[in-house]
């Protein structure tokens, strides 16, 4: 069976964002749904591409090595599930640096879909943040914003739209794409 593919991003998706940034495996914590949802997608023959913006990296307040220690941590245990993540894509730049890879810009998809000889086009991008939903857009994924993270006050920023798909958590979205594929 060919593998489907799905982009998320991490904190407020995946993980509960803290709205400052998560430096060590203690202050990683599921958001509420998404560990099911992510063994849900593993049982459905997705593998996952996760595209995070981590600027705390060029602000020296963690390492990339410390932020690899993070995704092993999670991923690790999702991946005990039968879980396929591909790959977790980090940009650590900061929004000045101007950079190819912080979302809403395409360098993290590129890279994951050269790295893997796959392409991202057409597969659904689970984002709560307009910075993912254009990402999304722009590489010709399909955007789902989630309620949860910062997703409630990107909607208030965004509004509704008939080409932008809103789920209340990761665990909604995934029902509906699973629904769909």
């Amino acid at each position: 069976m060919k593998p489907k593919y799905i982009v998320l991003d991490r904190d407020g998706v995946i993980n509960v964002d803290l709205f400052d940034y998560v430096l060590d495996t203690k202050a990683f914590k599921f958001e509420e749904g998404s560990f099911e949802a992510l063994v849900e997608l593993g049982k459905n023959n997705f593998e996952i591409v996760v595209a995070t913006n981590q600027k705390c990296i060029n602000l020296g307040l963690i390492s990339s090595e410390g932020i690899k220690a993070i995704n092993d941590y999670w991923v690790n245990i999702v991946t005990k599930e039968g879980v396929k993540i591909k790959s977790v894509e980090v940009c650590p730049h900061k929004d000045e640096e101007n950079c190819d890879c912080r979302k809403p810009k395409t360098g993290l998809l590129k890279n994951a879909e050269k790295k893997h000889g796959i392409s991202l086009k057409d597969c659904y991008f689970v984002g709560d943040k307009l910075s993912d939903i254009e990402c999304a857009f722009t590489h010709g994924c399909k955007p789902i914003l989630v309620e949860t993270g910062y997703g409630t006050r990107s909607v208030a920023e965004r509004g509704s739209s008939e080409n932008l798909i809103i789920e209340k958590n990761l665990r909604e979205a995934v029902k509906k794409i699973i629904r769909e594929s």
